[in-house]
């Protein structure tokens, strides 16, 4: 049959063949500064920072933000070392780095341009929400006069800039209306509004770029791009991701393994994903499982077993019902029907396949699938000695524990 009658799909907006796509999407990853900003993690030395860099590059992201120079003599030379692998390797990756609205942040920005000859984006930050600026003792005023200085010297340093306010998804309509306003009179090539403590739903994250795209484009910056940069304190940073792409947001930010300040960033490794089983993206995302194991060898943030697509149990089975279905589907000699008949995920196309194990819930079809996928018969005997001891377990029987079954049954 025609794959596409074997699964109706709930996901596509009317008629899948008039559904209209968004506008494509750039992704920024923010792993190697917002990233580490998670209290978990660990601050990796540089080589591990230019493979995630390079992992990055391989999975096509368009931008990465390569650290905030202003925090010390460290974060310069990481960033410094960061470009310069950007431009001896000819990666097609873009680099920026965030900075307060403060001269002191920017100046470093500019003289690691100047000395290394990569372009940096300016991501030139401050709050905005009414809360924010109550413990401040901040007001309007006082944001103006940091954004108008800021965006002035960082273009005559010559960087781009994008101008962003912390707590956007807080901030009062009016106070929003007017920094951006000036930013975009200022020079700013991008905007982005940010959802810095994940207090935004998908209904508040489309409303708000829909909003900023009405500021920005009364302000006389129809070329300006709007960005989305999104939390997870309540779950739900990925799917405020897909909300604002939706909405018109025309590049959206995650980090590796969903870390960052508190409970994270959205997961740039499931935006992937979505964004690719949505139909929106077409790129090689092979590499996705690499990516992911680098950035948690280098955080030292494990990945959950049960993590999307790439934690270990993602695409394992042992369950007697769900392991016949997919025995049956590769039986049938379809690698695809394999990984779509108990599975939302196309395995391979992340660079994954299914596994069935043998367990107390399995049935003896997984057993007798395991030996023929190690080149060993499936004797009545053999089938017999795995599946009793498979049924008095309290787990799954790793392979060596089969093996050793099977090694003790030749020595009686």
């Amino acid at each position: 049959m025609d794959r596409n009658d074997l699964i109706y799909d709930w996901n596509v907006e009317g008629d899948a063949a008039g559904a209209k796509k968004p506008e494509p999407v750039m992704l920024d990853d923010e792993t190697l500064r917002d990233g580490l900003q998670s209290p978990s993690v660990t601050d990796p030395p540089i080589e591990l920072k230019r493979k995630i860099l390079h992992l990055q590059n391989d999975l096509g992201i368009e931008t990465s933000n390569i650290g905030l120079p202003g925090a010390g003599p460290r974060a310069v030379a990481d960033v410094e070392a960061l470009c310069r692998e950007i431009a001896d390797q000819k990666l097609a990756i873009q680099a920026n780095c965030a900075a307060r609205t403060m001269l002191c942040d920017i100046e470093p920005i500019a003289e690691i341009t100047q000395k290394t000859g990569v372009p940096i984006e300016a991501c030139l930050f401050i709050g905005s929400s009414p809360i924010r600026q109550y413990t401040e003792g901040w007001d309007e005023e006082f944001l103006l006069k940091q954004t108008t200085e800021a965006i002035g010297f960082a273009r005559d340093q010559g960087l781009t800039v994008m101008y962003v306010t912390e707590d956007t998804s807080r901030a009062h309509p009016d106070t929003v209306r007017k920094l951006y306003t000036e930013a975009v009179r200022c020079g700013a090539q991008r905007v982005c509004v940010t959802d810095t403590v994940g207090h935004a739903t998908p209904t508040g994250a489309a409303r708000l770029i829909r909003f900023m795209r009405e500021v920005v484009d009364e302000a006389g910056g129809t070329e300006v791009g709007i960005d989305w940069h999104g939390h997870r304190d309540r779950g739900m940073g990925l799917a405020n991701c897909l909300a604002a792409y939706r909405a018109g947001a025309t590049r959206v930010h995650g980090c590796g393994l969903g870390i960052g300040e508190r409970c994270g960033n959205a997961e740039i490794d499931l935006l992937l994903v979505n964004l690719k089983l949505l139909g929106w993206i077409d790129r090689d995302l092979s590499k996705l499982g690499e990516y992911c194991q680098a950035v948690s060898k280098a955080t030292g943030v494990p990945v959950p077993t049960n993590y999307p697509v790439v934690g270990t149990d993602a695409f394992e089975t042992a369950t007697g019902v769900h392991a016949a279905a997919v025995i049956k589907a590769y039986r049938k000699g379809d690698a695809w029907l394999a990984d779509a008949v108990y599975s939302g995920v196309v395995a391979s196309d992340f660079g994954f396949r299914q596994k069935i194990r043998v367990g107390p819930m399995s049935g003896r079809s997984n057993v007798i699938f395991w030996l023929e996928e190690h080149g060993i018969e499936p004797t009545d005997e053999r089938v017999d000695r795995i599946f009793e001891a498979a049924k008095k377990s309290d787990r799954l029987l790793e392979d060596g524990e089969i093996r050793d079954l099977l090694s003790a049954a030749a020595e009686v």
